[in-house]
């Protein structure tokens, strides 16, 4: 052994300085990866922002549509197709009345008919009424009971619902 040291020039050309171009490449691709999941997140986030918004008014509105039609008698017994699409309702006066109602330009004022401001996107689908047979095993009579389901489109296209029930008068 000479004993001696290396000299400083040979000591820098041992240590490597800057990064290879396969760790580049690595690099790149986790920062990628990680980017992309994180603006799938970000769009899926964004792109339903607008719908609780949208699902709260149409939920709403079939609330109301379904509290309208349980202030009504619980007389007959049958559908009786009084009410076609977007037709007053003022004259209504039976749950029955109800049965496959519906809009097509917007939701409309009970009294006046005149379409409602801010809902012309929202529309009711449908109201179906039908007779509850029995209760807990126990038959129930003809026109005693009903459910009720309204079905409202938000403009978007998808549909609420909410149901209820009318018994007795």
């Amino acid at each position: 052994m000479s004993g001696k040291l290396p000299s400083v020039a040979n000591v820098r050309r041992l240590v490597q300085r800057g990064i290879s171009l396969i760790e580049l490449i690595i690099f790149i691709v986790i920062i990628s990866t990680a980017m992309a999941g994180i603006l799938l997140v970000m769009d899926r986030v964004t792109r339903s922002s607008a719908d609780p918004l949208l699902r709260k008014q149409a939920l709403a509105v079939a609330e109301s549509m379904l509290e309208e039609i349980r202030l009504q008698d619980l007389s007959g017994v049958a559908c009786t197709m009084a009410l076609g699409p977007d037709l007053a309702r003022s004259g209504v006066t039976s749950v029955w009345d109800y049965c496959n109602y519906s809009t097509t330009g917007g939701i409309r004022d009970f009294s006046s008919n005149t379409l409602v401001g801010g809902l012309g996107g929202y529309n009711i689908t449908s109201v179906a009424v039908a007779q509850i047979p029995t209760l807990g095993g126990t038959a129930i009579t003809a026109g005693s009971a009903v459910v009720i389901t309204v079905t409202v489109a938000d403009p978007t296209g998808t549909t609420v619902e909410a149901t209820g029930y009318r018994a007795g008068n």
